[in-house]
């Protein structure tokens, strides 16, 4: 996986799309209101894991964003506004880049 030491929004990878080299996979992951984002990108962007085209699915995948903000919903849950447009230029397939996620969807990593 390419490394950023930041924020990551957990995904599934749920198949193989292509494998012009290093691969190329779906994502999906689901926001805080039920809808279910898909994107397609290439395979070392969003796991270091060894997969192929007859791989099991799903896997796990992470997606590199930056958290807008922070807040809770009307039940306490913990929420945050996310986008993925930085530092990859990720996004879902109609375009979006902003997401609305649980915080507890989202994990760092720190250099």
């Amino acid at each position: 996986m390419t490394a950023f030491a930041g924020w990551y929004v957990r995904a599934s990878i749920t198949r193989w799309v292509d494998d012009y080299q290093p691969g190329i996979v779906e994502c999906r992951f689901t926001d805080r209101f039920g809808r279910e984002w898909t994107l397609i990108e290439k395979l070392p962007v969003v796991t270091d894991a060894n997969l192929w085209p007859d791989s099991q699915f799903p896997q796990p995948a992470f997606i590199a964003c930056e958290v807008i903000s922070k807040g809770q919903d009307q039940a306490g849950r913990e929420t945050a506004e996310i986008n993925t447009e930085k530092p990859w230029g990720i996004e879902a397939l109609d375009g979006t880049t902003s997401f609305p996620v649980f915080a507890n969807q989202l994990t760092k990593l720190v250099d």
